[in-house]
């Protein structure tokens, strides 16, 4: 997944032990340049810029992403592909409104709703007891810092995107202090303050823009492809899961919905997700059918490495063959305690480029086999909770 530098940074600075929380620290690193300060292209990059524009179409997201790179931007939500590559959902406000605001308030009550409680509780998304507009807004991208945020990654010390009851615990001796039983509102304010802007800074591990360009034609930043659009048909493929079963989409595709969920080890947003992923798979996977589809490493220690990755003990060279892929899946799944099955696309990134799947994305498919939501690029885009409001609507369309 591409750790792309935002225009701001955040930064908690924890007492006497200087842990950061920072969930930029953790998840996107700083950015190499600035604009007006560019290094020189190697020779190799060169060349590579070459055949990609040749070869890429003049409206496409990756020629975008590409002459945004060459610009020195830090790409952040708005810059490169990400801002033509936004969420495509079925079920929005619209839908929801037209179909269950029987008294046209503007807001839906759980009567109106019909459906189970648990699924209200997840559509209504801030808790108000009703469904509005606000509830599907989701133009801030999944990467924005939030107190709440800095709190979680304090406190998952391992990175597996899961905060256990020890972690917790060891979370409020932190805060708390060796000499106190109780956690004062000052404490909590004091090591989650708002988020505020900065300049960003150099990393050892920022990459240059000949690192980008060669992520961007290798895909390992993301699909050259923009993917499948709603409404249009899934794209068939064939893999095998990690347990061994061959699993054709086309087979699979009747009454049940089809979440289909694109990722690999070492994307740190995607590894902060896997809670999220996990609980979506617990709620529903009665009612529809999950695949995780585990593609080509984003930040491999023979590419563009990270820190983040290291510090928590992964690294990892990108895999040769489609065998040493299953391997470092079969890990994936075991480090993050993942029960969703897996299906291990081929070394080529075949279903990876089709869906435009890497560094991570979301889609869900109906009963005809169309593609009925389809989430924004990663990492800005990958909002488990969205999908999740766009499969409540298709299990209670009847």
């Amino acid at each position: 997944m591409l750790k792309l530098a935002l225009s701001f940074s955040l930064l908690v600075v924890l007492g006497s032990n200087g842990f950061s929380t920072d969930p930029l620290t953790k998840l996107l690193d700083d950015s190499p340049t600035k604009k007006g300060e560019l290094e020189p292209l190697t020779p190799e990059a060169e060349k590579t810029v070459q055949e990609l524009r040749a070869s890429l179409a003049k409206d496409s997201e990756a020629l975008a992403m590409l002459e945004n790179i060459l610009t020195g931007s830090q790409l952040g939500p708005e810059d490169g592909w990400f801002p033509l590559a936004k969420a495509q959902t079925r079920y929005d406000w619209g839908y929801f409104s037209k179909r269950y605001d029987s008294d046209s308030d503007g807001k839906i009550s759980a009567q109106e709703f019909r459906g189970s409680s648990q699924d209200f509780a997840r559509v209504d998304r801030d808790g108000s007891g009703r469904i509005e507009e606000i509830d599907f807004d989701w133009s801030k991208h999944s990467l924005a810092p939030s107190p709440g945020m800095n709190l979680f990654f304090m406190g998952d010390r391992d990175g597996n995107g899961k905060l256990t009851h020890d972690e917790f615990q060891g979370l409020f001796q932190q805060l708390a202090g060796e000499d106190s039983d109780f956690i004062a509102l000052d404490d909590v304010r004091d090591q989650f303050p708002q988020p505020s802007r900065s300049s960003a800074t150099k990393r050892p591990d920022s990459p240059s823009r000949s690192t980008l360009i060669a992520g961007l034609k290798s895909q390992e930043i993301g699909s050259l492809q923009p993917g499948p659009n709603l409404e249009e048909t899934a794209p068939d493929f064939a893999l095998k899961s990690l347990d061994g079963q061959d699993v054709k989409l086309s087979q699979v595709i009747g009454p049940k919905p089809v979440v289909l969920i694109f990722g690999n080890f070492t994307c740190g947003p995607f590894r902060s997700q896997s809670g999220n992923i996990e609980k979506l798979y617990e709620r529903y996977q009665d009612r529809a059918h999950f695949f995780l589809v585990y593609v080509r490493e984003a930040h491999p220690s023979d590419g563009w490495w990270m820190q983040s990755n290291q510090r928590v003990g992964i690294d990892l060279v990108q895999p040769k063959d489609t065998d040493e892929r299953r391997a470092v899946a079969l890990t994936c799944r075991t480090r993050l305690k993942l029960d969703i099955p897996f299906l291990v696309d081929s070394v080529d990134d075949t279903v990876g480029s089709t869906y435009s799947g890497m560094p991570n994305r979301l889609y869900l498919i109906d009963d005809q086999g169309k593609i009925a939501f389809k989430n924004g690029r990663g990492p800005f885009g990958f909002h488990p909770r969205q999908l999740e409001q766009a499969l409540v609507a298709l299990l209670n369309r009847n």
